[in-house]
This record gives C-alpha cells, structure tokens and sequence, in this order.
C-alpha cells in the first residue's frame, strides 16, 4: 500500500530532525478576529506583530488559493547539563530558555528549507511551499493548534502532549491540499497557576496576554523600563519562564535532542559586570548567535544594570558611576542613576549625592533627568545624609 503525502512528509521531518508535524487547513481564523481587534484597541500589542489584522486572519489575503499548513515544532531543553562556576562577589544574569544555544530562528528555517526541497522534489514545483519561523504573518501558536500539534494555554503558549510548551513553532503554507490533524481540545481545566504566578499580571485568562506588561517584551524593548517592572525582573537579562515554570504540563520536561540548542553556561548565565564593559564587537562575538541577542547591546546591558540593582552589588557602584559619566546612551544613564539609589539608598554619604547631582545638572535628556531626581529624592530621603 502506498503511503499518503501526509506520511511522506511526516517520514521526511523524521530524518531532518523535526520533533513534531502536523497539517492544517488555510481556512480563516475568524475565531480570532474580534479578540485580536480588542487587544489593539486596548494597547495590548507589543508591536512585534504582523501590523495588518486581516492578513493575520484571512491566509487567502496574501497567498493565492492557500490550501493547507504544515506546522512543525522543535522541543528544547529546560536544563543545563552545567552551571557557570558560582564566584563569590560576581553576580550573574541569566537568558531564558529561548535564547539557549543558537538562534532557533537560524535552526528552525534551515530545517523548514530542507523540508521545503523535499515538497518540491516530491510534489512538484507547480505548488508553492512558504517557510515562516516566529516573523512571518501568521500566529504560529494558531496555526500549530489547528495543525493538532498542542492546544494553547492561559498563557498562550502551545503545549504538546510530548514537549509540554517548550517547543519552537514554525510553518509552511501551501496551495497542496493535505488531510488536515484533528484538533486537540484545551487541557488548562480550572487550573489558573500560569495566571497567578505572573508578577505583572500580564496574562487575561483566556490564552491573551497584554503584551506590554509582559516581563520577556519589557526586557526586549528599547527605552526605559517603567520602574514598576524592575524589581519583577530579577536577575534576568532577557525573557521570562515563569508561566511556562509553574505549569504542570511542563513538570519534569526536560529535552536535549538538538546539540545546537545546548546552553554554553558562560553565554546563558553571564557575569552582570562583565557585560557592561563589552565592545559592540565584543557583543556580536560572544552573544550575536543567541536569539536573545536580536535587540542589540543596549537592551541587555540596561537589563543587566537592574539585575545589580535587584542583587544590591555594591561592588558594581563604581562601574555604574563610570558609565554614568561616560556613557553616551541617555537610557544607560539614567537606569544607572535609579540603580545606584537602590543599591545605595541605605548607605547614602555626601560625595556620592554631590557626585549624581553634578551629572543631573550635565544631563540633558528630559527623561534620564527625571531619573536623576528620582534617585537623588530617594538617597536624601533613606540614606544618613
């Protein structure tokens, strides 16, 4: 008996490395529509989405006659086979999960291009087959539940039966028609741990979060911080896990089949210090291959000054003050004004007071002057002076 397209492909993502695949119609997603329009009326987006709605919904707006997806999921490990040596007096940061080993973008498209040949050689080149990994139009995590790989969470992740939610999404649309998975039916039950472990209170209840209260979104943009969400984030420098830490689908996960994917501890869980003093060069060198590196520097270095705030390093004072005089990025300033007060606000003396005067005077970025003032209000305020 001859095996079916569907089973051709499956055999095909077996031996690229594919960890699970299913197939989908390209029907509309019209059940997402009105919440995807609220989430933009009520400023829920991040920004990073695809701007245009209707294209998000209706596959038949950007591809001729779409006839089926194809999604496909790589598990990633959850746990370092080794922890960075532990000095005493040198804090670390650390990266989520999703920015363990290289890219996954870079790992999951040359998998998807592979398949891709293979459609091709196999179906013909009349057909069209168009890989997408996390930047394309549509919502991986949408697609990926009605291609039967998962259901989506409270949380809004997919969660397979095999991965839990620690799986990397991507997809191939196509004018093929192939059988289409059954759907799997949403398994969060009554259970609300993602939503209650959520410091920010970013997630709605319903798999929709607003995204700008998002720990892992706030860690990636650009500007400021607000100060609201400083101390929330810890030691992390990028990311966030815990919805994905707390909830039970995910307990005792733990996958290593890719060694791409591996975590150097070095990389993963850096020097705080350190990571300041580096050259954009230096940057690119030693973190240009995590997925977490996308931002830049400027967003990892202003994350890792909170990170001694939120570890009260005051060994990190007089790099702080450096870069306070010396720095010329205006957000890198002024995080390290606030961060300064925070570590210091107990042991505030007259020379440190003088000296973050001197610079408020200097400063002029409206913004890091506000956060000057706040800083030097709150020495005056806690510390003996």
């Amino acid at each position: 008996m001859c095996p079916t397209p569907e089973q051709k492909i499956i055999a095909k993502a077996k031996t690229i490395g594919i960890d699970k695949i299913g197939f989908g119609t390209a029907a509309p997603f019209e059940e997402l529509l009105e919440g995807l329009y609220e989430q933009k009326k009520n400023n829920h987006t991040s920004g990073f989405e695809h701007p245009i709605i209707e294209e998000r919904i209706y596959p038949q707006l950007v591809y001729d006659h779409p006839k089926s997806f194809i999604s496909v999921a790589l598990a990633y490990p959850t746990q370092m086979k080794e922890i960075p040596l532990r000095e005493k007096g040198k804090r670390r940061g650390s990266f989520a999960r999703v920015s363990w080993g290289v890219d996954y973008h870079v790992l999951l498209r040359e998998k998807l291009d592979v398949l891709v040949a293979f459609l091709k050689e196999e179906f013909g080149t009349d057909y069209y087959f168009e890989p997408m990994v996390d930047t394309g139009v549509f919502i991986d995590t949408a697609v990926a539940q009605r291609c039967g790989l998962g259901f989506i969470g409270k949380n809004g992740l997919l969660i397979t039966k095999e991965f839990g939610s620690y799986v990397y999404l991507g997809e191939i649309i196509t004018d093929l028609k192939l059988e289409p998975n059954a759907i799997i039916e949403n398994g969060c039950g009554e259970c609300n741990r993602c939503i209650d472990s959520c410091p920010t209170g970013a997630l709605l209840g319903d798999g929709r979060m607003n995204a700008k209260r998002c720990l892992s979104y706030q860690t990636q943009v650009r500007d400021y911080i607000p100060e609201e969400f400083r101390k929330k984030m810890g030691h992390v420098i990028y990311g966030c896990d815990i919805c994905q830490m707390c909830c039970p689908y995910n307990r005792g996960i733990d996958f290593h089949l890719h060694e791409q994917m591996e975590p150097d501890p070095e990389e993963a869980m850096p020097l705080l210090q350190p990571l300041l003093k580096v050259s954009n060069r230096e940057f690119s060198q030693q973190y240009g291959h995590l997925s977490g590196s996308w931002r830049g520097k400027k967003p990892i270095q202003r994350n890792a000054i909170i990170a001694l705030a939120n570890s009260r390093d005051k060994s990190s004072v007089p790099l702080l003050l450096e870069l306070i005089e010396n720095d010329p990025r205006p957000v890198i300033r002024g995080t390290c004004a606030w961060a300064v007060s925070q570590i210091m606000q107990k042991d505030a003396n007259e020379q440190l007071l003088t000296y973050l005067e001197a610079a408020y005077c200097k400063e002029v970025d409206k913004q890091t002057r506000n956060e000057f003032q706040k800083a030097i209000n709150l020495l005056k305020k806690e510390g003996p002076l």
